[in-house]
């Protein structure tokens, strides 16, 4: 939702008072902190060092433990799907996800279309001002 129109509008323009703030680029806050996912497939939760597994990783080590870990995000076991539901915080179902986007069905709970009220964080972080890039394989957006 963009900023309210703050300034005056009169029949004469010398009398008007016009206001940029509405049409200005969003910024990200002062200090913002940074936002990286890191997904991999075909990997166990467990099997990297900073989750209990023996695969030494000591830079995400050191990632981890300056941030935020996912304790309890429920993976759906495929690819696809749990990418998507990792940007937009959605059910796969609900993000139309159900299954691998190569096995997308005419339905609506398995289109492989991710539907626009199902946003993701790279929106989220857009509108308020953060710069978003993605890398790799990611789930394809609407």
């Amino acid at each position: 939702m963009g900023k309210p129109f703050k300034g005056v509008v009169n029949l004469d323009i010398t009398k008007s008072v016009p206001d940029w703030d509405p049409y200005a680029q969003p910024i990200a806050p002062k200090d913002a902190p940074n936002v990286l996912y890191i997904v991999l497939d075909d990997v166990g939760f467990s099997a990297m060092e900073p989750f209990g597994g023996l695969i030494e990783t000591p830079n995400i080590n050191r990632i981890a433990e300056q941030g935020l870990v996912y304790t309890n995000f429920h993976t759906t076991a495929l690819c696809s799907p749990t990418r998507s539901c990792l940007l937009n915080g959605r059910n796969h179902t609900t993000n139309s996800m159900a299954s691998i986007t190569e096995a997308a069905a005419g339905f609506p709970n398995s289109s492989g279309h991710i539907p626009f009220e199902c946003g993701n964080v790279a929106e989220v972080l857009g509108e308020q001002g953060w710069n978003t890039y993605a890398v790799g394989k990611v789930a394809p957006l609407p």
